[in-house]
């Protein structure tokens, strides 16, 4: 995992020492941890491609993967197959989805309720920054092994409704877990996503690799990025819903 510099390390490690830490203080000290306020605004797109990868039991698929996100809460991802993709994207407002593996080819609108994801998800700087003018709530729950590393334990009861359980490694003060619990038409899941793999790109630090499953679950899917770009010019269009073709 590429982390941040020993000098800075050391800083942030050392500014803990010596009293008990608050929610305020580790939302700090993640911040710096990836780069700082202003690196992190500096950023007003990223575009990101690699592999995901899905398995269960004895079924496992590799697909092409492609994520655009740009300020202004605007995401698209790709994932491709055998000359298919399937697409998600939230264009600020609604978010909508091409699902051809699931023999829909055609574009179609996400209900409110499940563009909730899409909408957390198109927060470029994430939910602790400017947490509080986001409306979120961010309360300190202690340490919590995580694989055996005791790391910060935040919850983020996000505006939307959605909870978040964001664990932060003890010397580097980035995420290495973060737990999701989300209600869909009336059903709740708990989904946990590992974090790893930082690796510098703008002056921020983004993580290269994520595993995602259902909590106490086997981590089915797995993103590997190969190569990050920030700051790139991306079509508007690419995030809003596709205009109706001409006959």
């Amino acid at each position: 995992m590429l982390l941040r510099p020993l000098g800075a390390l050391l800083a942030l490690a050392l500014s803990s020492v010596g009293h008990a830490l608050t929610a305020d203080e580790l939302v700090q000290k993640n911040i710096e941890a990836r780069g700082g306020i202003d690196a992190i605004r500096a950023v007003n797109s990223v575009k990101s491609t690699g592999r995901m990868n899905f398995s269960g039991g004895d079924f496992s698929v590799d697909l092409g993967f492609v994520s655009m996100n740009e300020r202004g809460n605007k995401l698209r991802t790709e994932a491709s197959l055998q000359g298919l993709t399937q697409v998600s994207a939230y264009d600020g407002k609604e978010g909508w989805s091409i699902q051809p593996f699931q023999g829909r080819r055609d574009p179609e609108r996400m209900s409110a309720e499940d563009a909730k994801g899409m909408q957390v998800e198109s927060d470029i700087d994430g939910p602790l920054v400017d947490w509080k003018a986001k409306g979120h709530k961010v309360s300190y729950l202690g340490l919590e092994d995580v694989d055996g590393t005791e790391a910060h334990k935040l919850k983020v009861e996000l505006a939307n409704g959605d909870v978040q359980y964001r664990y932060l490694d003890p010397d580097y003060f980035l995420e290495i877990r973060v737990t999701s619990i989300v209600k869909r038409r009336g059903i709740e899941s708990e989904i946990e996503t590992e974090l790893g793999n930082y690796e510098n790109v703008g002056g921020v630090y983004w993580p290269f690799a994520s595993e995602s499953g259902p909590k106490g679950g086997p981590r089915g899917q797995k993103i590997i990025v190969e190569k990050a770009e920030v700051n790139v010019d991306i079509d508007d269009a690419l995030f809003a819903f596709p205009a109706a073709k001409t006959p």
